[in-house]
């Protein structure tokens, strides 16, 4: 199953497009069935690959296309398949399956329903780029659309004031965290490079 591993990502992705670009003209909770379903699917798909991954087996990565090329540094767009992304991934999409679940309930009656539905796909798909990304600038990427998602699902309800004010101070310190992190990256730079975790000197135990 490892070769479909790519529609882990791309399903909260789908997700998110269509309830972000069709979900008002829907009706009741389909939106929330789709959102459901988007994080349902990669649950089940990480769970069967995590089934059949042994212990003696070495980390899968996936090159998807070319990235970035300049000069002599290049990346690509990979995921890495290991233990380690994979429980993570299993908490992502199972734990995520649950919220979505609950929150069809729970945001019924809401005249952004579908909104919020787009909202937790995107946020679901920015949590897979950050624990299944092959490298740090796709793990920045995951991290800065994690950063994004937590704006707007903080502030979800904007027009309250209280809410707005907490959405702008969680984004003024994921601007602090950000700091660090790229701060981090550029000195593992010369040091790492590339910066594909599957090279790097030192790597996690393969089973935690």
């Amino acid at each position: 199953m490892e070769k479909y591993f790519y529609l882990v990502i791309l399903f909260p992705l789908i997700g998110f497009l269509v309830n972000g670009l069709l979900g008002s003209k829907m009706k009741g909770t389909t939106p929330g069935l789709i959102g459901t379903v988007a994080v349902f699917i990669p649950f089940l798909i990480a769970l069967g690959v995590f089934l059949n991954y042994g212990h003696e087996s070495q980390p899968i990565l996936q090159n998807y296309f070319p990235w970035i090329n300049i000069f002599d540094f290049q990346a690509n767009f990979s995921i890495l398949i290991d233990p380690l992304s994979l429980q993570m991934t299993l908490i992502i999409t199972g734990i995520g399956s649950l919220i979505h679940l609950y929150s069809i309930g729970y945001m019924h009656d809401d005249e952004g329903f579908a909104r919020f539905f787009s909202y937790l796909n995107l946020f679901i798909f920015s949590m897979l780029l950050l624990v299944l990304g092959s490298n740090l600038l796709i793990l920045f990427i995951g991290w800065e659309g994690v950063g994004l998602c937590s704006y707007l699902l903080i502030g979800f309800w904007y027009k309250n004031e209280d809410y707005g004010y907490a959405a702008r101070k969680a984004f003024v310190m994921n601007r602090i965290g950000d700091l660090g992190l790229i701060a981090g990256i550029v000195l593992c730079g010369p040091i790492l490079r590339p910066l594909n975790f599957k090279r790097w000197p030192f790597m996690l135990p393969m089973w935690i």
